[in-house]
């Protein structure tokens, strides 16, 4: 069974909070910040994307004083690979939509597209 090339939409965001420092290790609370996600989709997300050999994670060294140790997460150079070649795919399909959609409005605007009413 082959391996699944497609993200969904909140996946491609976790993969481009990513990228934006690719070699930087990132904890979940700053993904969760940077994506706009709640927990409960997060890190399944990582979780899969760590299965996938992706992402890495690894507990934080030296804790901060009162607070529990955190997973931190980064990509791995496959992760990099596949997730910019992701955000730029979704990049491109997203201006295309947004360039058909243009197209459209305008031909709607100059009448075209549009029923002409029925005249009694």
């Amino acid at each position: 069974m082959g391996s699944r090339t497609e993200f969904s939409p909140q996946t491609l965001s976790v993969l481009a909070a990513l990228c934006g420092q690719p070699s930087a290790w990132q904890h979940g609370y700053a993904l969760a910040r940077q994506t706009g996600l709640k927990s409960g989709t997060l890190y399944p997300i990582l979780i899969r994307l760590a299965d996938r050999g992706l992402v890495e994670a690894c507990w934080q060294e030296e804790p901060v004083p009162g607070r529990p140790r955190r997973h931190l997460y980064r990509l791995t150079p496959d992760g990099l690979a596949s997730a910019t070649a992701a955000v730029a795919t979704a990049a491109l399909a997203e201006a295309e939509l947004a360039s058909t959609q243009a197209r459209q409005g305008a031909r709607l605007r100059r009448g075209r597209g549009v029923a002409a009413p029925a005249v009694p």
